[in-house]
């Protein structure tokens, strides 16, 4: 290919493509099942499952514990979902690529679904340090509900409702757990 040619190839192609070419994938398909898949598993577990407990932690105890629950939360987390991403598939049978570097995506994206939501908890104030968790939670959703929409091509709504739900439940499981302490 000439590189006039390679150029208005370049120029055509959307953003994204551009950089998922550059960084070594053959096409989106690839950079979704090697990147995309175990990154959106690792937020959308650490956003949901880490709801519960640290609510639970906020209501029941103090903005002090339930930060300390949310790192332990996020840590455990991370560590047990890259294990299980890694574990799971070599990534010769599937082609999903390597399985150290899936569980890493996996395992780092759960600690950033779960720790976004842990640090409003720095807030001594836990009225306050609930209603940023509250904010953050919902951007969370809807940054995973973008992500769905964007690479797995599922509308936009069906995608808030689907995330939304699942937050509900683990939120609603925490409060209870928490109100009942």
């Amino acid at each position: 290919m000439s590189s006039h040619t390679k150029a208005a190839r370049s120029e055509s192609e959307p953003v994204v493509a551009r950089l998922i070419h550059r960084w070594g994938f053959a096409d989106e398909r690839d950079f979704l099942l090697r990147v995309v898949q175990p990154g959106l598993v690792g937020l959308i577990d650490g956003t949901i499952s880490s709801l519960a407990p640290i609510f639970a932690a906020a209501i029941t105890s103090s903005s002090h514990t339930a930060f300390i629950v949310g790192l332990g939360v996020a840590l455990g987390a991370g560590v047990s979902m890259g294990w299980s991403e890694a574990g799971s598939d070599t990534g010769e049978e599937t082609g999903r690529g390597s399985a150290v570097v899936r569980g890493s995506i996996t395992g780092g994206m759960t600690i950033l679904g779960s720790i976004f939501h842990t640090l409003p908890f720095l807030i001594s104030d836990l009225k306050k340090a609930l209603i940023v968790a509250g904010a953050v939670v919902a951007l969370e959703l809807f940054a995973i509900a973008w992500i769905r929409y964007r690479f797995l091509h599922i509308a936009m709504r069906n995608s808030l409702v689907f995330v939304t739900v699942g937050g509900i439940i683990s939120l609603a499981i925490g409060v209870g757990l928490g109100a009942s302490g």
